[in-house]
């Protein structure tokens, strides 16, 4: 008996005369509670401010069971209507429950059911506004904890939705800026520590340490919302108009490669994903590639000029049909030999002239061209799925691959390339990245703006102008006059090529698209449009009109003045 009794006062002296500290520790831990305090993610916004994504503070409205089960009632303090004095009021559990489903408008016997147990947590609402977590915090019911959450809402609804992206059920972002700038969007939790009894009420005299959390930065894009919606709803019409499978327009500032608009038809809504077909989820502006058809003779032309092989004058005997190494081209329209200089081939757009001209360049030579171009690379825009296309090294290109590169065939592209090959020659020869991201601004007001990426000149200011003309000639040299938007002088180039068809065996239809640019005397901007498979007559498909329609508006919501000298109108022909 003296041997335990010696052992049971050995270990009552260790423990509260000698391990007082870590006894007093595991008692505090015991009361302590850690309440996270959510970053708020950053926001998505235009060029001029306006929200296209924000996460709002919601409160979920949680029970610990276990906690609710052991108390009997609880008091408050209120204020007596009659006196306005505060008072003391007591409450059984369930009157507290009885008040807390008329707050939350539920059925008390559901808020009864999820609020009995012995778990110590369970749901007793969901996703409650901030008016409502107060009233319920108002209560003072013991073992019922609002909980912050955040929530995801995208006030354009499906305007620029492919460019904003969402995030799933759990907040991970699966699309767009959202998952491209994760990082900056995502801000730092803070935390909250406090001290509670174990029947889940606060003990007021316990200190309450706070660590604030950090919010994410928001992400001011180079889009113009306004342009945006104007571009997506040319794009619809595009493709309802010819039944197509899809359309695309692009609206790129040639100065600074700024995306103005990437637009693309059955654009999503990102508060409702699930609405739209999986095919539709993501830009095909930058993930479908398609060949670019005659679009491409430009650059044909630009190399042509540059390497001192041409200019737009120059001269060419073009027969009806052409036969060279072997291969056999013809043209789209019906002619006899007719005396063409180089801007006449483009006007018209011969492949006969276009192979004619072009063959004067060697394969490696125009390759290392259409390289430096950015086909067959990645643009680098900040969009996850980008597509760098399809080109093959000069040394595998076959007999006849040679020739049809040299008028966009044998070669594929997104639609986001080849409209930055016109941004190549509308800035004078210099290629861009196509900018997405204007700046970020930081949780303390901080804002990093995000720098020009450096340019690469792909040829001469001379030949970029020798370009430039060359396109106005398609408008002023021909019956293609629907592009001219009143006040301004306009320049592009029509494509028209197969279509592969889905399963990888032969063509199925065709794509037609529309680059240009305005105004020609000092270019501002360009205007890809793109559709694919049209349905009809490939005679009856034009983007002419779309494009009359959209560059206008972006010339004028950006107050461009009209252009002040003479359209330029080469010769077509020669004596």
């Amino acid at each position: 008996m003296m041997i335990v009794l010696l052992i049971l006062a050995g270990k009552l002296i260790l423990i509260q005369g000698l391990d007082v500290g870590n006894m007093a520790q595991a008692a505090e831990d015991q009361r302590t509670v850690v309440q996270k305090l959510p970053a708020v993610r950053g926001k998505i916004v235009d060029s001029k401010g306006h929200v296209l994504a924000e996460s709002i503070i919601r409160y979920d409205i949680t029970v610990a069971q276990n906690n609710l089960a052991e108390v009997k009632d609880f008091s408050r303090t209120e204020v007596d209507p009659k006196t306005g004095d505060k008072v003391k009021a007591t409450y059984t559990v369930d009157e507290g429950l009885a008040q807390l489903a008329k707050v939350l408008d539920l059925n008390y016997a559901d808020v009864k059911k999820n609020a009995t147990g012995t778990a110590n947590f369970n749901y007793i609402a969901r996703d409650v506004s901030p008016l409502v977590e107060k009233q319920v915090a108002e209560l003072g019911i013991p073992g019922i904890y609002p909980q912050a959450i955040t929530k995801r809402v995208y006030p354009m609804g499906a305007v620029g939705g492919p460019l904003v992206g969402f995030l799933d059920a759990d907040g991970n972002p699966l699309a767009g800026i959202e998952q491209t700038m994760n990082k900056q969007l995502t801000g730092v939790d803070g935390k909250r520590t406090f001290q509670a009894g174990k029947n889940g009420i606060i003990i007021p005299t316990a200190p309450v340490r706070t660590e604030p959390a950090v919010d994410g930065q928001t992400v001011t894009l180079t889009i113009d919302q306004d342009l945006q919606y104007y571009a997506q709803q040319a794009a619809q019409q595009q493709k309802e108009q010819y039944s197509a499978d899809w359309a695309s327009i692009t609206v790129i500032e040639a100065k600074t490669g700024k995306v103005v608009a990437l637009a693309d038809s059955d654009s999503y809504d990102p508060n409702n994903v699930g609405a739209s077909a999986v095919a539709n989820i993501g830009s095909r502006t930058v993930s479908s590639v398609v060949e670019p058809g005659s679009t491409s003779k430009i650059m044909t032309a630009a190399a042509l000029v540059q390497e001192g092989l041409a200019t737009p004058m120059s001269q060419y005997l073009v027969p009806p049909t052409l036969n060279i190494g072997g291969q056999n081209f013809s043209d789209s329209f019906v002619h006899g030999t007719e005396k063409r200089t180089l801007a006449g081939i483009i006007a018209d757009s011969m492949n006969t002239g276009t192979v004619m001209a072009g063959s004067k360049l060697s394969l490696e030579q125009y390759y290392n061209y259409m390289r430096k171009f950015g086909v067959g690379e990645k643009t680098g825009i900040p969009l996850p799925g980008e597509s760098p296309g399809i080109l093959a090294n000069w040394q595998n290109w076959d007999g006849r691959q040679r020739y049809t590169v040299l008028f966009g065939q044998g070669v594929a592209q997104t639609p986001l390339q080849t409209t930055m090959i016109f941004q190549t020659i509308a800035n004078n020869g210099v290629r861009l990245k196509p900018a997405l991201i204007e700046s970020f601004t930081h949780a303390d007001g901080t804002v990093d703006q995000v720098a020009q990426a450096p340019g690469v000149e792909v040829v001469s200011p001379a030949t970029a102008q020798a370009a430039r003309d060359m396109l106005e000639g398609v408008v002023t040299m021909t019956d293609y006059k629907v592009v001219n938007v009143p006040g301004y002088r306009t320049g592009g180039k029509t494509g028209t090529s197969e279509a592969p068809a889905d399963n990888g065996v032969g063509f199925d239809g065709y794509t037609s698209s529309f680059i240009g640019m305005a105004p020609m005397d000092d270019p501002r901007y360009v205007v890809g449009i793109t559709v694919q498979r049209p349905k009809g007559s490939i005679y009856g498909v034009t983007q002419g009109y779309t494009f009359n329609q959209v560059m206008g508006q972006v010339l004028r919501s950006n107050d461009v003045p009209p252009s002040t000298t003479p359209a330029v109108k080469p010769a077509k022909f020669y004596e």
